[in-house]
């Protein structure tokens, strides 16, 4: 069964409870939801996970903590499927939601090195000031490419999980009346 698979990955909530740096969350660790592997826990996680890797945001394991806390999703596998967004995939995802947030916006991208936005220039706040709207235009089609991305693949995840609980389960189902009557 999936559920196995899944538990034999995911620690222990008593233990995370447990634990001194999560101590001050106290009673909101203890809701059983969080913890159970079923196939609508994992489905929700998968869809919140998904699309919490693909913002443009820092700090995308704790989006995706407070979102499970709040759709009572499983809260470790929503937290380990943001990893998929990591430092060797931010530039690959983050060009590819700018791309489809431009294109859908019809917003021309200026070419690669040349859009004049770097993280020094973010950091002076004069510069931020005086080119306003080119920084609005760079990251409007980042954020809506974003969302849109992150909406879509989010979406794929939670059919994927679905389908492939309920393909196992059933597959199981078959082995097990295939060897209670062999005829």
């Amino acid at each position: 069964m999936p559920r196995q698979f899944f538990r034999k990955y995911l620690p222990d909530p008593e233990r995370l409870r447990q634990h001194k740096s999560l101590r001050f969350l106290g009673d909101l660790l203890t809701e059983p939801n969080l913890w159970h592997i079923n196939r609508r826990s994992l489905a929700g996680a998968a869809f919140i996970g998904i699309f919490c890797g693909f913002m443009p945001i820092p700090f995308q394991m704790l989006l995706a903590a407070l979102l499970a806390l709040q759709f009572r999703c499983n809260l470790p596998f929503s937290v380990i499927l943001v990893w998929f967004s990591n430092p060797f995939t931010y530039v690959p995802i983050f060009y590819f939601n700018h791309w489809l947030g431009s294109t859908l916006l019809n917003i021309s991208m200026p070419p690669p090195g040349q859009a004049g936005i770097s993280l020094a220039r973010l950091t002076d706040f004069d510069w931020m000031a005086d080119n306003l709207l080119g920084l609005w235009q760079f990251l409007l089609p980042l954020w809506f490419g974003s969302l849109l991305a992150g909406l879509i693949a989010g979406a794929l995840a939670w059919v994927v999980v679905r389908v492939g609980w309920r393909l196992i389960v059933s597959r199981h189902w078959r082995l097990r009346r295939s060897t209670r009557n062999p005829s």
